[in-house]
């Protein structure tokens, strides 16, 4: 029986696509469960206000979940900025393994390196295997803090997997994207290692989120292996395009569920009806 979820980062109010996408979250996991779990471990952006928002506005749209806010359910807590104990245990089980680094290199140390390409719509640079320390490096660690720290990926290795909406996909571990953040010096897991850990714990069967995400999956499935965990499947919804066929950012104006709201639009109209119609 499936086993989805809905993943809110409060940042900012609900956009259309994330409307459309949670949806088809909700239909995939029907007669199954379905969690729905704030994703707030970005302290300088995440508010209070936009969590609340979040789910009053899933609400309208007549979401429903089975297990989370107002529902309760098994685990101790569907808010990720809770839940750094259980982060930190899967820091230690991949710090044991030896596949993960301290890392001291900033952003701007990667971008000046002659060897670092640049992923094509990945927002950071891959990061250049001359800059990664010796096999070893951090064994020694009993915490993360206060420093980065990266997975080492397998260079040249092709991770694939075949998406129930997009179909067979495959990325090179090296060119397609290289090693990543698992914990950040200010103390919080960053993404990759935030939603492996937290599927894996609340037992979730499929994932279903923006196409954007993608190349996050080839990442992730890295994390499942060294961390001897089952993966779950994945289902990349196509994302929201203008008349043109140009990408919609997240913050588009007038996109947003609560604005739309404002404007008299309805659900149905919110999840069904082309972007240039909601503007009109």
């Amino acid at each position: 029986m499936t086993r989805g979820r809905l993943a809110p980062t409060p940042t900012g109010y609900l956009h259309v696509g994330h409307a459309r996408t949670f949806a088809l979250a909700a239909e995939r996991a029907a007669g199954g469960t379905l969690i729905y779990r704030t994703e707030d471990l970005d302290a300088g952006r995440c508010r209070p206000e936009f969590a609340a928002a979040a789910l009053e506005d899933l609400r309208w749209l007549g979401l429903k979940w089975t297990e989370g806010p107002d529902v309760g359910g098994p685990h101790a807590s569907y808010v990720q900025s809770q839940r750094l104990p259980w982060f930190r245990e899967v820091w230690s089980l991949l710090q044991a393994t030896g596949a993960i680094y301290p890392c001291d290199k900033s952003r701007k140390d990667v971008e000046r390196s002659l060897t670092a390409p640049h992923a094509e719509d990945d927002a950071e640079p891959i990061f250049p295997a001359s800059l990664r320390p010796p096999v070893g490096a951090g064994r020694e660690a009993r915490e993360p803090d206060p420093t980065n720290w990266r997975f080492r990926v397998p260079d040249g290795e092709t991770i694939a997997f075949v998406d129930a909406l997009q179909g067979p996909q495959a990325f090179v571990a090296g060119r397609d994207f290289g090693d990543f953040l698992v914990w950040r010096k200010d103390g919080f897991p960053a993404y990759e290692l935030a939603v492996v850990a937290d599927d894996h714990a609340m037992g979730i069967t499929e994932v279903v989120r923006g196409a954007d995400l993608l190349l996050s999956t080839a990442r992730q499935l890295l994390l499942y292996r060294a961390l001897g965990w089952t993966a779950p499947t994945w289902a990349h919804a196509p994302l929201i395009v203008d008349a043109e066929g140009k990408r919609l950012a997240k913050r588009s104006a007038g996109l947003s569920i609560r604005e739309l709201r404002q404007k008299g639009k309805t659900p149905e109209e919110i999840l069904t009806a082309p972007s240039n119609q909601l503007l009109s």
